[in-house]
């Protein structure tokens, strides 16, 4: 990546890994990361630091590319009022919220927010649609019916809406998944996707 110019300081490393949503990534690896998204001539610490990464760069990482999910993962994690770029903050956020330091409480509850996809706070019928279309692809040869559509949201909504509302709210999706691990692989998170908020044993 460079020289010593372009390394964070054993000060600087400290204070970013303790400020991590895990207190425990390696903010020395993340940092030469997301240098390899700069320009070489922003490379530098101090540039680094206040420079912003675009959404089309963070998407064309190997970790990120085949997610179904990667849009709403970058702009869940994105502080820019735009949420289009992620600055080192946000990238080593990211990072390590999908690390195995990770608590399973931290994991599901981005998880429950990336599945957000109207930011509302809850997921509705219309977030599991999406949720389903982002799984299975639309495409005619994957896409579901409108009647299989809405029977396996109806059999989301019947294992996972406790107050019977017709939404998911982050309680009641974190006690689904606290109550039955497996389900996560039901509601379409399998253990090799990037942001899996099954418990590693």
């Amino acid at each position: 990546m460079g020289g010593s110019g372009s390394r964070l300081s054993k000060e600087l490393l400290a204070e970013y890994q303790g400020s991590t949503l895990t207190g425990s990534l390696p903010s020395a690896r993340a940092h030469r990361r997301f240098c390899e998204l700069l320009p070489q001539e922003h490379r530098s610490v101090e540039e680094s630091l206040q420079a912003r990464v675009s959404l089309e760069q963070i998407l064309s990482l190997p970790e990120l590319k085949a997610n179904p999910f990667k849009e709403r993962i970058c702009k869940v994690f994105s502080t820019s009022p735009s949420r289009d770029s992620l600055s080192f903050e946000d990238f080593l956020d990211l990072l390590s919220v999908f690390s195995d330091t990770a608590t399973p409480d931290i994991k599901s509850h981005y998880a429950f927010r990336i599945f957000d996809f109207d930011d509302d706070g809850t997921l509705n019928r219309e977030d599991l649609s999406q949720l389903v279309n982002c799984l299975t692809g639309e495409s005619e040869d994957t896409r579901l019916s409108a009647s299989e559509m809405k029977q396996l949201i109806d059999n989301i909504l019947e294992e996972s809406d406790i107050d019977r509302d017709g939404t998911i709210n982050l309680s009641e999706f974190q006690h689904v998944i606290s109550r039955s691990p497996d389900f996560v692989v039901f509601f379409g998170v399998s253990l090799q996707v990037y942001i899996c908020v099954h418990t590693h044993t």
